[in-house]
């Protein structure tokens, strides 16, 4: 499970590092529910920390509560599954 949750945040990071380069460079985009996708399924709190980190997708609403609030929930489950 650690693993698993490593990897994916990992992803989710790099993903959203690559959409703000592409973004830059008015290259094709990750859209966003693929980046919704891949914090859903355990990458939330990769994905914040590359939000913040690289001001990608701070204006969006959705991402900049949506984000943060899904990463406290992720937390929580992990805690409460494995206490």
């Amino acid at each position: 499970m650690i693993i698993y949750l490593a990897l994916i945040n990992y992803i989710a990071f790099f993903m959203m590092k690559r959409d703000k380069r592409n973004a830059q460079k008015q290259k094709r985009r990750i859209p966003e529910k693929n980046l919704w996708l891949v914090a859903l399924i355990g990458g939330a709190f990769g994905a914040t920390l590359a939000m913040f980190q690289f001001r990608h997708k701070t204006k969006h609403v959705q991402f900049r509560i949506g984000l943060p609030l899904l990463t406290i929930l992720q937390i929580g489950l992990i805690i409460y599954f494995f206490k």
